[in-house]
């Protein structure tokens, strides 16, 4: 499952990376207003999701609001996001949890992140990303068809991706790789025609040179 990458040629592509776009941050690295704008991004376009989340948190700022308000306005103000129904009534359940069952405190571990329903994997490591600051990898569409195409990884589900990038990434380059990824997976390395032309790996790409 590890293709043919030494570390430094790996290191190489995250400084191109780094050097091609600006790392985001999401509602200054709060948490929880991570975890639900991750929830609310689920199946859902990036700029969906930003509406969706400005909108709740323009309403409803805090846990404890959100928490306590009428499901049927939430769905209201997520709706846009896309299976608002489910997500909504989601959002509210993981709020109550975490002040019932955490202190109103979101968990800072990816095993006891994915005991709050609706998060799994990706959603936990993308709050210890952007919510902690944390060494983790979130394997999203975007990361698992990148490292494919690259051939960085030769794997069939996220999971698998994620397992492997974790062995053969220094850690010191976890944090970056979701972020820049998502970017160059929305600009460049798109799902149907990507841009070859502008991309700067097509020496090093499988994708690319199997296509030739």
């Amino acid at each position: 499952m590890i293709g043919d990458f030494s570390e430094e040629q790996i290191i190489d592509i995250v400084d191109t990376l780094e050097s091609m776009y600006n790392r985001r941050t999401f509602y200054d690295m709060d948490p929880y207003r991570v975890l639900i704008r991750t929830i609310l991004s689920q199946r859902t376009r990036d700029e969906n999701t930003d509406q969706a989340s400005d909108r709740l948190f323009s309403v409803y700022p805090t846990m404890s609001d959100i928490a306590n308000a009428p499901v049927d306005k939430i769905a209201e103000l997520v709706h846009c996001a896309g299976f608002y129904n489910v997500k909504s009534k989601r959002i509210k359940e993981v709020s109550k949890i975490l002040i019932d069952e955490y202190d109103g405190v979101v968990p800072d571990t990816v095993n006891e992140l994915m005991k709050l329903p609706g998060v799994g994997r990706k959603t936990a490591n993308c709050v210890m990303v952007f919510g902690f600051d944390k060494e983790a990898i979130p394997v999203d569409v975007h990361v698992h068809r990148i490292s494919n195409r690259l051939g960085l990884v030769h794997t069939q589900t996220p999971e698998e991706t994620e397992e492997v990038l974790c062995e053969i990434v220094p850690m010191d380059y976890w944090i970056p790789i979701n972020d820049l990824m998502v970017q160059f997976g929305q600009t460049i390395c798109r799902p149907i025609s990507p841009k070859h032309d502008m991309c700067p790996f097509v020496g090093v790409c499988e994708f690319y040179n199997s296509s030739d």
